[in-house]
């Protein structure tokens, strides 16, 4: 027996203690999980005797131990576990629920793209297109204001959101706006490569977008530009979609019935954003993937 487990109880300044054998045995888990945790700070013991170093927990201490337990076997990262054991009630059930939402969203995302992966690994071109749907659309000559930034993947999903909006409240002041956002990339954006990419909204008054971008000097983040006119080639995807690498497979997906339809890229690639972010579920559509054909 460890020398933790040789005292089973002893007397705290509030009432009763269980040493680590017998609160390992009350809350169903064993001594070394206890340990674990005492070390990742996720359950603390209630006392620690000096001299012998042996842990002390409360009977009502079970509880936590059980939930982080529990928890654990979510895979939740330890600073959740920690949020959600110090909640009470709602709370918790709220933090637990938006964690387990992020959780689906990103299997869902990543399902497509193993079925994706299938086919393309077992050579059925055929299966591949048929999860993305591809389309062309014309889209007219328009002036857009943008915001320019130098990104790695896991940082761009915060940044377009941040700078369409800051765009879109901006537009109010240039005519209003006349289409969906979207975001082109001048150049890759990976977890090795930074882009840039340029986030774009189309607004209706040309003189005051340049006055805008005007007002904000020299930056080099800030601009306004005419979008030509273009042809895009598009597939629709949904939410759980949007994420990397997942949205890798809508990419490659446009770009091979691209080479198939025998047209020729004639631009950077973007993501038309045309649904309420906020409003839409992980598989709502919100998104287009297109690249610019002739």
């Amino acid at each position: 027996m460890s020398r933790d487990g040789e005292r089973g109880r002893a007397r705290g300044a509030d009432g009763e203690l269980l040493g680590i054998g017998a609160f390992a045995a009350r809350a169903r888990l064993s001594a070394k999980a206890l340990r674990l945790y005492d070390r990742l700070g996720l359950l603390v013991p209630a006392h620690v005797d000096e001299a012998t170093g042996y842990r002390f927990y409360r009977a009502s201490q079970a509880e936590r131990a059980r939930l982080v337990a529990l928890l654990r076997q979510l895979d939740m990262p330890l600073a959740t576990i920690a949020q959600v054991a110090e909640a009470d009630g709602d709370e918790a059930a709220a933090l637990l629920a938006a964690y387990w939402a992020g959780v689906e969203t990103r299997l869902a995302g990543q399902r497509t793209l193993a079925a994706y992966l299938r086919g393309r690994l077992s050579g059925r071109s055929s299966e591949m297109h048929g999860m993305f749907r591809v389309e062309t659309v014309d889209v007219p000559e328009r002036t857009v204001i943008t915001e320019t930034r130098h990104t790695l993947a896991d940082e761009l999903p915060a940044w377009i959101g941040a700078s369409l909006a800051r765009l879109e409240s901006a537009a109010a002041a240039c005519g209003g706006m006349t289409g969906a956002p979207f975001v082109v990339y001048r150049a890759e954006v990976s977890m090795e490569s930074d882009g840039p990419a340029e986030a774009c909204v189309p607004v209706a008054d040309a003189a005051a977008a340049r006055r805008w971008a005007a007002e904000r000097g020299r930056s080099r983040d800030i601009g306004v530009r005419v979008e030509p006119a273009r042809r895009l080639a598009f597939t629709r995807i949904a939410k759980a979609q949007v994420a990397h690498p997942q949205i890798l497979a809508a990419f490659e997906a446009v770009e091979r019935w691209i080479a198939d339809q025998g047209l020729e890229q004639a631009g950077p690639c973007r993501e038309v954003y045309f649904a309420d972010w906020e409003a839409a579920g992980p598989d709502d559509p919100v998104c287009d993937v297109a690249f610019p054909v002739r």
